[in-house]
C-alpha cells in the first residue's frame, strides 16, 4: 500500500514537472513569435517609407503636403478673380483721376505742369496696361514634350520628362516651367523666361504710378480728410437739434452729395495707392536684386543652399551671373544704346534672350554653354 502511495507521488511530481517546463517553452515561443512579427513589420514600414535621401527637409515638406496641395487648389480657383480684382482697382483709381482730379488740374495748374501731368499719367498708364497684359497672356516657356537633343541636367519626379537648366515644375500649372521664377495669382499665369520682362516691369511701372498719384494727391487728401472731419462733426451736431426746433430752425448741410463723394474719392485713392506702392515697391526692389544677381526666386533659395552645402574653402559661383549691367541688358533684351528707350521705356514684344533651354553667357562675351548647379 506505500509502495503505490510512492510511485503515485513520484508520478504526479513528473506530471508536474513536465507541466511546468511546457508552459515555460510555450510562453518563450509566444515572445518569439511577437518579436518576429515586430521586426517583420519595421522591414515592411522602412521598404514603404524609408530612403537614403530622406532628410529633415523631406519630412518637413511631406507634414505640410495637404496644405500645400490646399494652397494649390485655391491659388488655381481663384486666380481669374485676382486679375479681375487687379482690373476693376486698377480702373477704379483711373476713373478718380479722370473725373475728379484732372478736371481741377487743367482749372488750376499752369500750362508747363497741365503739360507734364497729361503726358506722364498716360505714359505711365499706358505701360501698366500693356505689360500687365503680356505678362498675364504670354506663355512662360515649357520645355518640349518630345524627345529631342537638349541638354537637360535632372529628370523631373512629376512629369517625368527631362529638365532643362534653370526649368523648375510648378504644382498649380501642373508642369513644367523654362527658367521659372514663381506662379504669380495676380496673373493667374507663371512667371518664366518669356514674360519675366513683361512681369517686372509692370510692377515697376504700377509702383512708379502709385507714387505718383500718392505724392500728387496729398494735399488734396490732407484737405479731403479734413472736410470728412467737419462732415462727422456737423452730423453730430445735427442729430442734437431738440424734436421742438422746426426744419428751418436747422441749419442747412454744409457739403453737398456730390462734394462728400468727391472727398471721399480722393481719400480712397491717396489710401490705396500709398498701400501698393509700399506693397508692391518692396517686391519689385527684391526682383531688382536678383536680376542684378542673375537669379530668380527659386535659384536665389537652391544657391544659398549650396553656399551652405559646400566645404569651407570653396567659393560658390552662379555661372548666370555676367555681371550687373550685362545682367540687365540680357533680361531687358538690350543690344544697343537706342534699345534703352525703344525697349524699356516703350511698349516692346520683343521676344527675350535665348530660347529658354540652353544658356551662353551674354552676347558681349565668349559663347559657351552654361548648365545648372
Amino acid at each position: 500500500m506505500q509502495g503505490r502511495t510512492r510511485l503515485f507521488a513520484c508520478a504526479m511530481r513528473l506530471f508536474l514537472r513536465c507541466f511546468r517546463l511546457g508552459r515555460r517553452h510555450g510562453r518563450s515561443k509566444l515572445l518569439k513569435r511577437a518579436g518576429e512579427l515586430w521586426s517583420y513589420g519595421k522591414l515592411c514600414a522602412k521598404s514603404l517609407f524609408y530612403n537614403s535621401l530622406t532628410n529633415s527637409d523631406v519630412i518637413i515638406d511631406s507634414l505640410f503636403e495637404p496644405i500645400y496641395w490646399l494652397v494649390d487648389h485655391v491659388t488655381r480657383w481663384f486666380g481669374v478673380a485676382f486679375v479681375c480684382l487687379v482690373i476693376v482697382l486698377t480702373s477704379s483709381i483711373v476713373l478718380i483721376v479722370y473725373i475728379c482730379l484732372l478736371p481741377l488740374i487743367l482749372d488750376t495748374y499752369s500750362p508747363a505742369w497741365i503739360i507734364w501731368h497729361v503726358c506722364y499719367g498716360h505714359w505711365n498708364l499706358l505701360m501698366i496696361v500693356f505689360h500687365y497684359y503680356k505678362a498675364a497672356r504670354t506663355s512662360p516657356g515649357y520645355p518640349p514634350q518630345m524627345k529631342t537633343d537638349t541638354p537637360s541636367v535632372s529628370i523631373c519626379k512629376k512629369c517625368i520628362a527631362p529638365k532643362p537648366p534653370r526649368t523648375h515644375h510648378c504644382s498649380i500649372c501642373n508642369r513644367c516651367i523654362l527658367k521659372m521664377d514663381h506662379h504669380c495669382p495676380w496673373l493667374n499665369n507663371c512667371v518664366g523666361h518669356f514674360n519675366h520682362r513683361y512681369f517686372f516691369s509692370f510692377c515697376l511701372f504700377m509702383t512708379m504710378g502709385c507714387l505718383y498719384c500718392s505724392i500728387s494727391s496729398r494735399d488734396m487728401f490732407i484737405d479731403a480728410y479734413n472736410a470728412v472731419e467737419q462732415m462727422k462733426s456737423a452730423d453730430r451736431l445735427r442729430l442734437r437739434v431738440t424734436v421742438s426746433e422746426t426744419y428751418y430752425q436747422t441749419p442747412p448741410p454744409p457739403f453737398t452729395f456730390k462734394e462728400r463723394v468727391f472727398h471721399k474719392c480722393i481719400i480712397y485713392l491717396w489710401v490705396l495707392c500709398s498701400s501698393v506702392a509700399l506693397a508692391l515697391g518692396g517686391l519689385t526692389l527684391w526682383h531688382a536684386i536678383l536680376i542684378s544677381r542673375g537669379e530668380t526666386s527659386i535659384e536665389r533659395h537652391i544657391n544659398h543652399k549650396e553656399k551652405h552645402r559646400l566645404q569651407k574653402g570653396k567659393v560658390f559661383q552662379n555661372i548666370f551671373h555676367y555681371g550687373r549691367m550685362n545682367n540687365w541688358k540680357v533680361f531687358f533684351g538690350v543690344e544697343t544704346k537706342s534699345h534703352w528707350l525703344t525697349r524699356v521705356l516703350l511698349p516692346s514684344a520683343h521676344p527675350p534672350y535665348g530660347d529658354g533651354l540652353t544658356w551662353t553667357h551674354s552676347p558681349t562675351a565668349t559663347r559657351r554653354t552654361l548648365l545648372a548647379v
